[in-house]
């Protein structure tokens, strides 16, 4: 005799790396909850809402799970390169790398998944912006520490820097979801480099005068 009426039992992990995926590939809005229960093993609407509680908490997990499955490595290139010039330039490689990774979508989930939603979706887009605001962030604290480990000239512009440098990996994630090779993207970051030296020098010059 069949029994009815239970959750179909699945493992909760595993669904949350196949929604992470999903989201990444499509964004918030464009991952159904159809799509999101068949992507995630074929559970059924009580094992989805018992586990996760709403798509929108689904998704907050599931960049979470971004931040410390994908972006750990990028975080770790920031902060434990000798030197501000090599740390901002371990993270842009890192990027390039995790931007175009064979088997998983290409671009930035942070970047990507929740941009111009519909004002029902507000608290999302919200979410995701300050997810990004966070990125800024540890990229400015990381330039001010060369600043007062003395790498950094005493005059650099931090902020303007670690604007400059975020929209950089912005739009790397654009140019990657929209098919560049990590060939094309590592091209970009020799620029954005190049783009640095430049800036620095600068600095250095007016400090000088």
């Amino acid at each position: 005799m069949s029994r009815t009426g239970r959750p179909r039992e699945f493992d909760r992990d595993a669904a949350l790396m196949k929604a992470m995926e999903l989201f990444w590939a499509r964004g918030y809005e464009g991952a159904t909850l159809t799509d999101l229960q068949k992507f995630m093993g074929g559970i059924t609407a009580p094992s989805f809402y018992a586990a996760f509680g709403s798509k929108e908490k689904l998704f907050r997990e599931a960049v979470e799970l971004y931040h410390k499955t994908e972006g750990v490595v990028m975080v770790k290139a920031l902060m434990e390169g000798p030197t501000a010039r090599t740390s901002v330039e371990g993270l842009l490689r890192a990027v390039a790398g995790s931007f175009s990774q064979t088997g998983k979508p290409h671009g930035c989930l942070v970047v990507l998944g929740a941009i111009n939603c519909i004002p029902g979706n507000k608290s999302v887009e919200d979410f995701m912006c300050e997810q990004r605001a966070l990125r800024e962030k540890f990229m400015r604290q990381r330039l001010r520490r060369g600043v007062a480990e003395g790498d950094l000239p005493r005059t650099t512009d931090t902020n303007a820097l670690a604007s400059f440098y975020t929209i950089v990996i912005d739009g790397m994630a654009i140019r990657a979801r929209d098919g560049a090779s990590r060939k094309a993207l590592r091209a970009i970051v020799d620029l954005a480099m190049a783009a640095w030296d430049t800036m620095a020098q600068k600095k250095e010059a007016d400090a000088e005068r």
